[in-house]
């Protein structure tokens, strides 16, 4: 690995299933959950292929991707710092030869990286719209991440079409009450919903997150895939999760 220097606030976490490091703070938003299921959801290539990640953060689901395939990844993140730390993160691990960070808007990614030459897009996106109920954080690296201030859920859609080859596909996660929201984006830029799954924070909770792929121009068929159940009645993560983070076999 490369040499790293940490800045001010920075730690160094340990993505201990893929053996790879990512640089975090405290001061800025850092991954959760969702990108790490997300990027275990994804049906990624292993050759001949492109893929996008849009609203990439410190570069986790980029890094996570590149532990299951060989072909080039691109990140594309607004916020400097966050495309900062995730381009050390890449350099660290000794992957820039096949991960790039971009740090641009993501409605001008298909001007700036091709449009309809994308074979897979991933997007962890801003969940709250700026009507939310939900306190809008004074941080502004949080704001920025949590809700659509500089980018809507149809802006992410909407680029994300434009990114795809027709037959590639988009993988989205997202919260339940925004599926109907989700959905008529996807259709309307010729996404088609194919595979839905919903995640539970424990047996008898209601669904929290739900993670969907679309074909672009596919035909219509969606498929509602088992759900996944985050922790166990005692507390403890359940096998599919230990798996996921930390690569126990059940």
């Amino acid at each position: 690995m490369s040499e790293l220097v940490l800045k001010p606030g920075e730690r160094l976490d340990h993505l201990l299933a893929e053996d790879l490091r990512i640089i975090q703070s405290r001061e800025v938003f850092s991954f959760s959950f969702d990108a790490v299921l997300l990027a275990n959801f994804a049906r990624v290539p292993t050759h001949k292929a492109k893929i996008v990640d849009l609203c990439s953060g410190n570069g986790v689901i980029p890094l996570l991707l590149s532990s299951r395939t060989k072909v080039p990844i691109t990140g594309v993140e607004i916020q400097e710092r966050l495309y900062d730390m995730a381009t050390r993160s890449i350099e660290f691990n000794n992957l820039s030869n096949q991960i790039e960070m971009c740090h641009l808007d993501l409605k001008q990614a298909p001007a700036l990286l091709g449009v309809e030459k994308t074979d897979i897009v991933t997007c962890n996106p801003p969940y709250f719209n700026t009507y939310s109920q939900d306190i809008i954080n004074k941080n502004e690296h949080y704001a920025i991440a949590r809700h659509e201030i500089l980018c809507t859920l149809e802006d992410v859609v909407q680029a994300t079409s434009r990114l795809l080859k027709q037959g590639g596909k988009a993988y989205f996660v997202h919260r339940p009450n925004r599926l109907m929201d989700l959905i008529t984006y996807m259709k309307k830029y010729r996404i088609e919903p194919k595979r839905i799954q919903f995640i539970y924070p424990r047996e008898g909770k209601d669904a929290n997150t739900l993670l969907i792929e679309g074909i672009k121009d596919g035909q219509p068929d969606v498929k509602i895939l088992p759900p996944i159940t985050v922790y166990e009645k005692n507390g403890e993560y359940s096998a599919f999760m230990r798996r996921l983070l930390y690569g126990e076999e059940s």
